[in-house]
């Protein structure tokens, strides 16, 4: 039997059903008399709907339904809302058009769904779409930001924000002595889980209750809007999730097919099943980034940053999801200047609407945008002034020493040793690089080093719950309402209550994953769950040992006071006697006083996780081909509960900073809103073989906002790893002038850009 304790690295207790095969996700599920549903989506990006003729539909063998948007009002279908509406910070409303769950006149942009087919099969399903005759009108497109802000039409823009010292900031920019100057466009992403997204939904006419199983990653906010959309109480509506392939922000909130499948499994009478065709997926997840930026950093004569201007908008395609004018409004602008000790700083920052596929989360939303535009600068201003990269990061770093430390903004950030995670990560990335550098040009090849410093703040639902309970077995069951997507909870979680109560993990049962088990829930989102549920856990344990020392002080016939709790028993100080933990347990429930706990937390501050990442390319000049061959990380995630599920953490997010550095980009048609990457044999995704061997380590500051120590380490290495790349780039492209590029490293890319070196 296993007690464990929090730095212990044990496999993961999940893996075992996940090689053998006996995991349960989405489409495992295969409930009796079940029906299938296919979604018909727009081949237009922008276009009216004048009619549409179901007639042929209907009538198609194995029909049992055809859904459209003229079926919504008379079934009581609303529209779907984001989740925030008005900017918290000034009080303004943010502008949104309306979402229907199925188009309603109009399609805004390639992919929305027009219609639900169905049927007795998927087959019978798919071919009846085909029978649906939709009448369209196409009208001109809009796929860019510039696009949209030319257009000047009021509703395409959603909110636009003024943060900082405009004043204060002009002034520093007057007195500079260099100001180093970057336009930027962060190109357009889309997330690609291996678990494509689906649902199953049924509806019980006795009690008006919906259910719907779901792949998704955040449920009790996902049920709740679905239960806003169906016009429905949320208590009226269970979401439960099996095992989750996956998600990286693309699950984290409400979409149209949630209520669709409500809506199809009450009309059906039974249930019914939707799985996204991987194709679809293109043209209906939602897509990341997309901003564009022009950023100044202004320097004083010794190289200390004085201040740092930034316009930036961004591209929320055709409507606001979930918590997207809030990635706007607080996450981009919450560390402007990272590690950076920046005393003033003024930013313009909005963000538009267009025909394109609506943009969500991916890992580091807002603060992995703001790092690629600081991380940028700071190399094109060491370039500029004739500095080294790294030593002019270090004398710019928030010193150790100065924590707890408020930036330009307001943000308290606890803890932290960024000038040392620099001079670490380039210790270990700069040995033999001159002997390597050299290697390369004898071959005709060139080769660079670049730098990617990345901090985010952990935010998701301010809320969170836990519950533990005592059973009669002998056994501990835990359920929280955050929610497990590949990242170990089944291992971690059991372990922070392993070392906490003494209790082999063995004899803990781990719930999540259903709207009913406990009341609310955050689910898992901006890596907030080891912190929000970790905390919860440790304000449940003391909870439960208090309640504990009064029983075992009466089953020891001893004072309170002089009991001490430690590796799973009670003891009276200076003695050997004791009593475990479960006879008290048992004993507390023969005297109707249960051990059991539940305990829900809200948080009052964030974690700071971040750290350096420095990354090495060799670049052919005469193909343009990158390869990556080296990478570095030195990463601050406080206490880490277990290395190897961190490990994890941070090689999968950095692969996917990666992913875009070098490969991945969504690409629409100018002239109409096409997709043009609308498959893998389009849009190319990281593989094995264009990744090195990562060299990761982990260098913690205790954060001291929360009683574990924790900082989340989900999602740093795709903020960093996107900006330490495409310098490391930059920096081997420098003998041919080039300063700066948009989009992924690809091979055109790079020979163009070399190219016009050469030329100019």
């Amino acid at each position: 039997m296993a007690k464990l304790k929090i730095g212990d690295a044990p496999l993961r207790t999940e893996d075992v059903r996940f090689v053998t095969g006996s995991g349960c996700y989405l489409d495992d599920l295969r409930p009796q008399n079940l029906a299938h549903a296919v979604i018909l989506r727009s081949p237009h990006a922008h276009a009216d709907i004048r009619s549409i003729d179901l007639s042929a539909a209907i009538t198609a063998p194995g029909v049992v339904a055809v859904l459209t948007g003229q079926h919504l009002d008379a079934a009581g279908i609303g529209e779907l809302l984001p989740n925030e509406r008005v900017n918290v910070y000034s009080g303004e409303p943010f502008r949104y058009p309306t979402q229907h769950v199925l188009a309603k006149g109009r399609v805004r942009y390639l992919g929305e769904p027009v219609a639900l087919v169905i049927a007795e099969t998927k087959a019978q399903a798919l071919d009846a779409a085909e029978q649906v005759h939709v009448d369209y009108a196409p009208l001109p497109a809009t796929t860019t930001i510039a696009e949209a802000i030319a257009g000047g039409d009021p509703a395409d823009i959603c909110l636009e924000w003024l943060v900082g010292d405009k004043a204060k900031t002009d002034s520093a920019f007057a007195k500079a002595a260099h100001v180093t100057r970057l336009n930027l466009h962060n190109h357009r992403i889309s997330t690609n889980p291996m678990e494509p997204r689906g649902a199953i939904g049924a509806y019980d006419p006795a009690s008006g209750r919906y259910t719907l199983h779901v792949s998704s990653q955040s449920l009790h906010a996902s049920r709740d809007r679905t239960a806003a959309t169906l016009g429905v109480e949320p208590a009226k509506v269970r979401f439960i999730a099996p095992d989750v392939g996956g998600g990286f922000g693309v699950k984290n909130f409400a979409y149209p097919e949630m209520a669709l499948l409500c809506w199809a499994g009450k009309v059906a009478g039974r249930p019914v099943k939707w799985v996204n065709g991987r194709n679809d997926s293109f043209v209906s997840d939602h897509q990341a980034r997309d901003n564009d930026a022009r950023a100044e950093l202004a320097l004083d004569a010794d190289g200390n940053f004085t201040a740092l201007r930034v316009w930036s908008r961004g591209n929320l395609g055709a409507y606001l999801t979930g918590s997207m004018a809030r990635i706007y409004t607080e996450q981009f602008v919450k560390l402007p200047g990272g590690p950076y000790a920046l005393p003033t700083l003024y930013a313009d920052v909005g963000a538009v609407y267009t025909n394109t596929v609506p943009t969500g989360v991916m890992r580091g939303p807002g603060f992995g945008e703001f790092a690629n535009i600081m991380e940028r600068l700071v190399d094109l201003a060491a370039a500029e002034t004739g500095r080294d990269p790294a030593a002019l990061r270090r004398q710019n770093m928030v010193a150790e020493a100065a924590m707890p430390f408020t930036n330009a903004v307001g943000a308290v950030i606890d803890s932290g040793h960024f000038a040392r995670n620099v001079e670490s990560a380039m210790a270990r990335a700069s040995d033999g690089y001159g002997a390597r550098k050299a290697a390369s040009e004898a071959s005709g090849k060139v080769r660079g080093l670049g730098i990617g410093y990345h901090m985010k703040a952990t935010f998701g639902a301010p809320e969170e719950n836990v519950e533990l309970r005592f059973d009669a077995d002998d056994k501990v069951t835990f359920t929280t309402g955050t929610q497990a997507i590949g990242q170990g909870h089944e291992t971690s979680f059991p372990q922070i209550i392993s070392d906490l109560l003494g209790v082999p993990t063995e004899d803990i049962r781990y719930r999540a994953g259903d709207t009913d088990l406990i009341v609310k829930g955050g689910g898992h989102g901006s890596s907030r769950a080891t912190f929000m549920a970790g905390t919860a856990i440790f304000m449940a344990v003391e909870k439960i040992k208090e309640k504990g020392r009064r029983v075992a002080a009466q089953m020891l016939e001893a004072s309170e006071a002089d009991l001490d709790f430690a590796d799973g028993a009670f003891a009276i100080a200076g003695t050997d006697r004791s009593i475990g933990l479960m006879q008290v347990a048992a004993r507390a429930r023969e005297l109707g006083e249960p051990l059991d706990t539940y305990q829900d937390f809200t948080r009052t501050h964030h974690t700071f996780p971040n750290g350096c990442h420095v990354a090495e390319v060799e670049v052919d000049p005469e193909t343009g081909v990158v390869r990556l061959d080296r990478y570095t990380a030195v990463d601050d995630y406080g206490t880490v509960i277990n290395p190897m599920l961190a490990e994890g953490q941070v090689h999968g997010a950095i692969t996917q900073g990666i992913g875009q550095a070098l490969l991945e980009q969504v690409v629409f048609d100018r002239s109409n809103g096409q997709v043009l990457s609308g498959s893998f044999m389009d849009y190319a995704m990281p593989r094995a073989d264009d990744l090195p061997s990562f060299d990761v380590s982990f260098d913690g500051t205790l954060c001291q906002t929360n009683p574990l120590g924790v900082k989340g380490a989900g999602e740093g290495g795709t903020i960093g790893a996107f900006p330490a790349v495409a310098n490391a780039v930059l920096d081997a492209l420098r003998p041919y002038g080039v300063t700066s590029f948009d989009g992924p490293a690809t091979p055109e890319r790079v020979w163009r850009l070399i190219q016009a070196g050469r030329r100019g």
